[in-house]
């Protein structure tokens, strides 16, 4: 069993956000670079070991849907700035659940705006884990526009999730758009297939969004569900 994933089981919780993305980094799956900040004085780190803009986040294994707390702050330009969003972070984390164990607030590099995808994994009663692929946004929210595999996967299924998706074409470059990078998407499906098979405690799995960009991607936000 994974350090990580033991950890989170002795204290009888889920993976936090900084856990999931060093996961993923183990599996050699690009994420933003990041930092945990636990208190004021290490905010001043942050222009050191990322630079900005910055986006900060809660952490916290008690609140999953952290906007809904408020606790997230986009295009943090600089130290002032920083230790203000620390501060309403936290308090707001406090005030939406007094009970809700902060392990402190995550800050990691804006990423500039990009096509986004979502790749989910799920426990199916019946099938076992199901990996699930779509475009983000409307495309999976309004549209239900999702391709699904059961794990694991090769290199040709992963192709043809990305294929049989209505938005493929977006990600080919409609509209005069640049092509995006269907190879890095066809890599991250399958690292998520292995990944999934090496650690059976993970329940689900919930990248949304992942920016993927002409050369390459990003997994922006990491959920992982033991």
């Amino acid at each position: 069993m994974h350090k990580l994933i033991k950890k989170a089981k002795i204290e009888n919780r889920s993976l936090l956000e900084i856990e999931a993305k060093e996961l993923l980094r183990e599996y050699e799956i690009p994420v933003p670079v990041f930092k945990l900040i636990q208190n004021e004085e290490e905010i001043n780190q942050i222009e050191k070991d990322i630079g900005y803009p910055v986006v900060m986040k809660i952490v916290s294994p008690d609140i999953i849907h952290k906007s809904d707390a408020g606790g997230v702050k986009l295009n943090i330009k600089d130290e002032k700035e920083a230790e203000s969003a620390y501060r309403e972070i936290v308090l707001k984390a406090i005030k939406y659940n007094k009970k809700a164990k902060i392990s402190g607030v995550i800050a990691y590099k804006m990423i500039p705006q990009a096509t986004e995808i979502i790749i989910g994994m799920m426990k199916d009663p019946h099938f076992g884990p199901v990996i699930m692929f779509g475009l983000g946004g409307i495309f999976v929210e309004v549209l239900k526009d999702i391709s699904f595999r059961i794990l694991p996967i090769e290199e040709r299924d992963a192709r043809e999730m990305i294929n049989e998706i209505k938005g493929y074409e977006i990600l080919k470059g409609a509209r005069g758009e640049a092509p995006k990078d269907i190879e890095a998407i066809k890599i991250l499906l399958m690292k998520i297939s292995k990944l999934t098979t090496e650690n059976p405690e993970i329940k689900e799995i919930d990248l949304n969004p992942v920016f993927v960009f002409e050369k390459g991607l990003q997994v922006v936000d990491a959920r992982m569900i033991l």
